[in-house]
């Protein structure tokens, strides 16, 4: 049988054909388009069933514009740059996500890859992000292909940002391709560079079966789809296979690959990328960067994987109606099916009732996952403020974990650990000054200064994550005109002097409005939300007085007003007794009502508290 004829049949195809590649990207520089034009280029999807985003599955990534999950795609190339003659080559192409948030999914991808195609919009150049996948990338030794997208803009400056990315990669401006993902130009002499730059993968096809797993998501008729990446021998269907990590057998019920549908093949051979169902319903069976081999011709050797995702952000997320726990709960079930990074557990609040403490990658993650429970489940959600996980030490030695508000203990501590994070910002050399402004005043510590162009600066501090999760990239964005862009990723642990904020109403703690900060920023974030407070809680038939507390001390205070009924309506005229008789008769019902009242804090007022951005 001759090379070509086997070329397209999974299993059969020599790894010398084959080339596995990603792209990485900041968000909105064009990686799913250029994705798109592959598709079409390489005729995987006919023409008529085209449509923008092919590879963004869910409706919230095609409305945003941004990939959330990692999409794996086969495609047939021909291409005569190696060896001078016509051959054809199999492209697996991974299109990861690009933001900081889904760092993970990038990390998983590269893993799988030789290579990874690094797109710069032509218009904005190179983004803190991109980078940081940049030198992941370099990290795992893959080859790097520049390439700048959108020369098709006004706006482009192809040479400028060309020398740039040739500084960065070591190569010359000459090297960097110039594309379009909107009209396709330059896209063919790309597909052939791949074939021709990024190495064909390394495996034994005669040792035991070794697969890695970089992704698994749910299906709901089909159970758990694994998607692997074949490093030694060959998987056949209908075998047992086994994951070393948990030893656990399964039968395989169908394998293929994905182009850009699901198609199913006999056999996955070495630096094959496909899907395995096994029929399980759990995707923690399925753990990312586990190894797959062969139950009854086992691997010796597990692949080395990489650690899984850590939240960075807990927020606690509560039904609006209660009566929508247990939905919520399922929700969440069905949500970690898809998302391995997603973790909760269950939590109550005297101010919310029963909800759940969630654990989220960062803030666009929180983001990402309330909007997918509101629609998917039909649900409304209150989230509370965000915040991290603190370490504290108590004079007696005790350890405790807190990851609300409400466990930060009572009494002396000894000490108080906060994450911190290593933080790149990239930003236009005329607005160094604010940045540097805005990152001292969340108690950044600077590392470093680089220019890497003229008009380009990279700036590194080290910052505690409580200060970036709130309104950093917001407070960034505006001082910077849109222009600067960020990245971190987690740098270990410092001391700090944190104390917990009470807020009281009518001298009764409200959980849910607690939160732990900075000695020096208690007062402010006292006074700011017991005025906020005053403006939302409704007046009641009795004064009410809102309380910001530090321990036993009382730091801001904020009266609501009591709502008075007239009671000198009927007396015209007669003697003064007779009024203040009346008067002195409602100030009594209202001392008593205010010892036996409830304040009630509309749902409302609790969400618009909660808002992290200022007034």
């Amino acid at each position: 049988m001759s090379e070509v004829s086997v070329i397209n049949q999974p299993g059969a195809t020599p790894s010398e054909a084959i080339r596995n590649f990603c792209i990485i990207a900041h968000i909105d520089h064009g990686k799913s388009t250029l994705a798109d034009r592959m598709l079409q280029l390489t005729e995987v999807v006919d023409q008529r069933q085209m449509r923008d985003q092919y590879l963004d599955r869910m409706d919230i990534e095609r409305e945003r514009g941004i990939t959330v999950k990692s999409q794996a795609v086969r495609m047939p190339w021909k291409s005569s740059v190696v060896d001078g003659e016509q051959r054809d080559f199999v492209l697996n192409m991974i299109d990861t996500p690009g933001h900081v948030d889904f760092s993970y999914e990038v990390s998983r991808s590269l893993a799988a890859c030789e290579g990874a195609v690094l797109l710069v919009d032509a218009a904005q150049g190179i983004e803190a992000q991109t980078l940081a996948n940049l030198y992941m990338a370099m990290e795992n030794d893959l080859a790097i292909i520049p390439v700048l997208n959108k020369i098709d803009l006004p706006s482009a400056d192809p040479d400028r940002y060309a020398e740039e990315l040739a500084g960065l990669i070591g190569c010359e401006p000459e090297e960097v391709f110039q594309v379009s993902g909107k009209t396709g130009v330059g896209v063919e002499d790309l597909l052939d560079a791949i074939c021709e730059q990024i190495p064909s993968p390394v495996g034994d096809a005669e040792a035991p079966p070794r697969a890695m797993i970089f992704d698994s998501v749910y299906d709901t008729y089909r159970g758990v789809v694994t998607y692997i990446r074949m490093v030694d021998g060959q998987l056949k269907a209908r075998s047992k296979i086994e994951m070393k990590s948990t030893k656990a057998d399964h039968d395989l019920l169908e394998m293929g690959v994905i182009s850009p549908e699901p198609t199913v093949s006999k056999a996955l051979g070495v630096g094959e990328v496909g899907y395995l169902i096994t029929g399980v319903k759990d995707v923690r069976q399925s753990k990312v960067g586990d190894t797959v081999t062969d139950a009854r011709n086992p691997a010796e050797e597990a692949l080395p994987g990489y650690t899984e995702a850590k939240p960075m952000v807990y927020s606690g997320l509560y039904p609006i109606d209660g009566s929508d726990y247990q939905s919520l709960r399922e929700a969440l079930d069905r949500m970690q099916l898809n998302d391995a990074a997603l973790q909760f557990e269950p939590e109550t609040s005297a101010a919310l009732g029963f909800g759940f403490r969630v654990g989220f990658l960062g803030l666009l993650h929180l983001e990402i996952i309330r909007e997918r429970l509101e629609r998917e489940a039909n649900l409304d959600l209150i989230s509370t403020a965000p915040n991290v996980v603190y370490d504290v030490v108590m004079e007696d030695g005790e350890e405790i974990q807190v990851t609300n508000p409400s466990e930060f203990p009572e009494g002396k501590t000894a000490s108080v650990t906060e994450p911190v994070v290593s933080a790149t910002v990239l930003t236009p050399a005329d607005y160094v000054g604010p940045v540097m402004d805005l990152c001292q005043g969340r108690r950044g510590s600077m590392k470093g200064m680089d220019y890497l162009s003229p008009e380009r600066v990279e700036i590194r501090y080290t910052l505690p994550l409580a200060e970036i999760v709130f309104d950093f990239f917001d407070q960034l964005k505006s001082r910077t005109k849109g222009y600067a862009s960020l990245d971190y990723e987690p740098a270990g642990v410092q001391d700090a002097d944190l104390v917990k904020v009470d807020i009281l109403l009518q001298g009764e703690r409200v959980d849910a409005f607690s939160a732990i900060v900075h000695r020096d920023q208690a007062y402010h974030y006292g006074v700011k939300l017991a005025q906020r407070l005053k403006k939302l809680i409704p007046r009641q038939q009795f004064e009410v007085p809102i309380q910001a507390a530090v321990g036993s001390r009382i730091i801001a205070r904020e009266n609501i007003r009591a709502i008075r009924k007239d009671v000198l309506a009927k007396c015209y005229g007669g003697d003064i007794s007779r009024k203040r008789k009346l008067l002195e008769k409602q100030k009594e019902g209202k001392k008593r009502m205010k010892t036996v009242g409830r304040v009630d804090v509309p749902q409302d007022a609790f969400i618009s508290a909660l808002r992290t951005d200022d007034d």
